[in-house]
């Protein structure tokens, strides 16, 4: 609801909305994933014009996993996670360039709960992916950056189905 109410905020009729799946890896214990997210019209960093960023939030979710050796660890991993962040989507190149889909986004997020790969409550998400107009190609990774442990992280896959707003 406050991912929602955030977005209303925004200039919508510049929004770019994407449906994500995927499959989520904790070491090699895997778990499906699935996310939304709205990205929002590019402001150019410096003259050239050729390097710009948007404003890109996103609620997510990650399954939980039946891993033996940690079944009853603070730190488990019997329960899924919901998420939301905000961060920002890079882009480079000029407007025709084949290079121009391909993205890197950084985000701050925030947890529902916590687990061996999530210990916190706050977490720093790094995408690399393609954008095309309805298609998307992504390379996730979700951490705390080491500032609590265990930090194992969450590295994902997803593909995405987007339309403009």
């Amino acid at each position: 609801m406050a991912l929602l109410l955030a977005t209303a905020t925004l200039p919508a009729a510049a929004a770019h909305l994407e449906v994500q799946g995927g499959r989520s890896y904790m070491d090699s214990y895997g778990a499906n994933t699935a996310f939304v997210e709205a990205i929002f019209a590019p402001h150019a960093i410096g003259d050239s014009g050729r390097l710009d960023w948007s404003p890109d939030v996103s609620a997510g979710w990650i399954d939980s996993r039946d891993v033996a050796r940690y079944r009853g660890d603070a730190y488990g991993t019997d329960h899924a996670v919901v998420l939301v962040a905000a961060g920002a989507r890079f882009h480079y190149g000029d407007a025709g360039a084949w290079y121009r889909p391909l993205f890197f986004s950084f985000q701050l997020a925030g947890t529902s709960q916590t687990t061996q790969a999530l210990s916190t409550h706050y977490q720093f998400v790094s995408t690399l992916g393609w954008q095309g107009e309805h298609l998307s190609f992504q390379i996730r990774h979700i951490s705390n950056g080491s500032l609590h442990k265990p930090n194992r992280g969450e590295t994902m896959a997803l593909v995405g189905v987007g339309f403009d707003l």
